[in-house]
């Protein structure tokens, strides 16, 4: 066998892999989701993982991969395996929003939203960051480092949900009086698995974006990226549950853990540049800001009950300039020009199509609906009939 055929094969393999271990980020999502909603929404949201994961698929398929890529065309590996990798990033664009507008969103509507993110806006995104020879040298050439996404993915995603959460509102009762009524999560278990199955999917989303494995350089570089990504989110967990110790003297296990995910999130963008100990610091900040980004998102009355966009677009912005603040070469110019362009865009064309589809298909259930959960009146099947529903 040739040496070229060899390193071919290994990569296709590689790259496969890396592909299955994103996947397990649809159930991670789902189960992240059923868990911190009541058990009247439960149905709701595990069948909306289920139709991104399919509809966003299928929309990059048809579409999107040419709109991102220009071609189906790759030299270093199969271009199947290529595309299922970049096919398994679109839909966590949408998985980000679908927890954040959870217990009040209709499916079909966000259905059809979701086929805009996998076939138009997604793939622009992109195709102006990762390599559109076309706008080389115009006002749209971002130049920005981002290896996996903590802009491309995880704040295009973010952008998406504050744009959909200015549209829907709140759940009915969240704000009532100017106080924040609180409602806990159902299932504190789905919650820790689900936030443990994206912490193992993330060793494939940035691991696998390093794109090949055949040589013992490349070899090192995945081993190293997949123990900064690990590294990052060990820390942002930890601080998570410092401070709610120093502040409540409590430990809040939904707390600690999207302070993890946070972690993740930040070291998304550049977890192939840093040394052992920078992934330390990245996620210190990221687990940081989730704690505190919650309330403030709260006070402005943007109801998010998985606290997306604390973990997703504040740590993906902390997470992309980042790399221009601790990684040589890499201008922080540029990286903050890269995230103001793709959060005017994303924030802007994402709220352009959500008015739009609200107007032909209601976004927002109505009170009763949500009063009476969305299971009952989305899907006609609830996850614990026998269970005295949660008002």
């Amino acid at each position: 066998m040739l040496e070229a055929d060899f390193k071919y094969i290994l990569d296709t393999f590689f790259t496969i892999f890396a592909m299955v271990l994103i996947i397990f980020m649809v159930p991670g999502f789902a189960m992240l989701e059923a868990g911190l909603v009541r058990t009247k929404n439960v149905s709701a949201v595990l069948t909306i993982n289920v139709m991104i994961y399919a509809v966003a698929s299928l929309s990059f398929l048809l579409i999107g991969f040419k709109v991102a890529f220009g071609s189906w065309e790759n030299l270093n590996q199969s271009i199947w395996a290529f595309f299922m990798f970049q096919m398994a990033f679109v839909g966590k664009t949408v998985n980000i929003m679908s927890g954040g507008v959870s217990e009040r969103v209709r499916i079909i509507p966000l259905a059809i939203f979701t086929v805009v993110m996998g076939a138009v806006i997604y793939p622009l995104v992109v195709n102006v960051c990762w390599g559109a020879d076309m706008i080389k040298g115009t006002m749209l050439d971002i130049e920005m480092y981002d290896l996996a996404g903590s802009t491309v993915i995880h704040s295009t995603g973010g952008w998406a949900l504050l744009a959909a959460i200015m549209i829907i509102g709140p759940r009915k009762g969240r704000y009532q009086d100017g106080k924040i009524k609180v409602i806990p999560a159902s299932n504190i278990p789905l919650v820790v698995l689900g936030a443990l199955l994206l912490w193992i999917g993330w060793f494939g989303f940035n691991g696998g974006s390093v794109g090949s494995i055949s040589s013992i350089e490349k070899a090192d570089l995945v081993a190293k990226t997949i123990m900064n990504t690990n590294t990052a989110g060990l820390a942002g967990a930890i601080i998570a549950g410092i401070i709610m110790y120093m502040r409540y003297k409590l430990l809040d296990i939904t707390m600690i853990l999207n302070g993890a995910l946070g972690g993740l999130v930040a070291i998304t963008a550049g977890p192939d540049l840093y040394d052992a100990y920078t992934p330390i610091l990245i996620g210190l900040v990221g687990g940081a800001l989730v704690v505190f980004a919650v309330p403030v998102f709260d006070k402005f009355k943007l109801d998010d009950p998985v606290g997306a966009l604390s973990v997703h677009l504040v740590n993906g912005i902390w997470g992309t300039l980042a790399v221009g603040i601790f990684a040589d070469s890499i201008s922080f110019t540029a990286q903050l020009k890269g995230v103001v362009l793709v959060g005017i865009f994303a924030f802007s064309v994402s709220y352009i199509v959500l008015y739009l589809i609200n107007k032909i298909s209601v976004f927002r259930a109505s009170d009763d609906n949500q009063l009476e959960g969305m299971d009952v009146n989305e899907c006609g099947v609830e996850s614990y009939p026998e269970f005295k529903r949660a008002i």
